[in-house]
């Protein structure tokens, strides 16, 4: 089993529908998720569907290719990226309804062998892979709460799935927010696992 490389979670004052709509919307991405581009087309939320995501960091670009692993709404979404074929890492949003919105949880996987970490460095400009992703999931789960409230406040809850409401609602997690990643870290690690 091997443990998120990175994790963050922010709690979100906006039903679990508004949220996962967000996260499977791509067009929605640019004002959102921090270092991915995902090339314009078609997309449908299903497993096994994939999409094409490009990187940018000053003037080194590269493409990647990701397919869906997860897509339970209002409660997951998650996908496989690969370069060349080979690989690269999972990436996983969690949503937990909670009694005020939910709590969401992005965490990620290095499955970079050897080689790809060789060639990574001068691809990316990229030291530290973790670090990068662990400020990068910060930065995305920010404007992520912040669409997700915004469109909540809006009364943008259309797409959600399920309830008339939008959504049921239960409380948190009894651990509260005090070492919060020790905790996800555990409690998500075995989700990765095929």
């Amino acid at each position: 089993m091997q443990e998120p490389t990175a994790i963050g979670s922010v709690h979100v004052h906006a039903r679990p529908g508004t949220v996962y709509r967000l996260l499977t919307d791509l067009s929605q991405w640019r004002a959102f998720v921090a270092e991915c581009r995902v090339t314009p087309g078609r997309f449908t939320v299903r497993v096994g569907e994939r999409f094409r995501g490009t990187n940018r960091r000053g003037p080194l670009v590269w493409r990647t290719t990701a397919t869906v692993t997860q897509a339970t709404p209002d409660r997951f979404f998650a996908f496989r990226v690969t370069l060349f074929g080979r690989p690269v890492s999972d990436w996983r949003y969690d949503i937990v309804p909670t009694d005020r919105g939910c709590r969401v949880t992005e965490s990620t996987r290095d499955h970079r062998g050897p080689l790809l970490r060789a060639v990574s460095l001068p691809a990316t400009g990229v030291l530290d892979r973790a670090a990068l992703n662990r400020r990068n999931i910060q930065r995305t789960l920010t404007r992520l709460k912040a669409l997700a409230e915004a469109a909540e406040a809006a009364g943008d809850a259309s797409s959600t799935s399920g309830d008339k409401d939008g959504g049921s609602r239960r409380e948190g997690s009894p651990q509260g927010d005090l070492g919060i990643e020790e905790v996800l870290r555990k409690r998500y690690a075995r989700r990765f696992e095929r």
